[in-house]
């Protein structure tokens, strides 16, 4: 199926969450404020009402979105990755064969990539070259700044 992305569970629980908020409060809250823009008089000239009535629409796109997002998920759980190889939340080490520099990356969606706590989206180009490599192989990735090459020294669940 075209649009399936694997989360972990608490990935996916902040998209339901946020989808359950905005269904709820946010749709109440939306509606109280056109509410109080058509209050003003005259809509023709009511340019609060029309920033509510945009500002609905751009909340019911995210809903729309995170509607399809959920439906297409998978939840991902740890004792399913297979350590002998890079999957989908599989913590690589990896060596850039350029400058020796080491760093750890865990693979996740995009939607939980967050470069600061070092989880990478597993469709990156860095994610993409790493999926499936084995402790010891090479992976050729190309990145924006050229052809880079990194070792994967190990594989964990962290």
């Amino acid at each position: 199926m075209a649009g399936v992305s694997y989360y972990s569970e608490e990935g996916l629980q902040k998209l339901k969450d946020e989808l359950q908020e905005l269904k709820t409060k946010g749709r109440a809250d939306m509606a109280k404020q056109i509410a109080e823009a058509r209050d003003k008089g005259d809509l023709s000239e009511n340019a609060e009402y029309d920033a509510a009535k945009d500002a609905q629409g751009l909340m019911e796109m995210r809903i729309a979105e995170l509607e399809t997002i959920v439906g297409n998920a998978r939840v991902r759980k740890e004792e399913d990755v297979d350590l002998s190889k890079v999957s989908i939340l599989s913590t690589v080490k990896i060596k850039n064969m350029k400058n020796g520099m080491e760093v750890k990356y865990t693979l996740v969606s995009e939607k939980e990539a967050d470069l600061k706590t070092g989880k990478i989206s597993y469709e990156s180009p860095i994610g993409k070259g790493l999926l499936n490599k084995k402790v010891g192989e090479i992976a050729e990735v190309i990145a924006p700044a050229g052809k880079m090459e990194f070792e994967v020294l190990d594989i964990t669940l962290e």
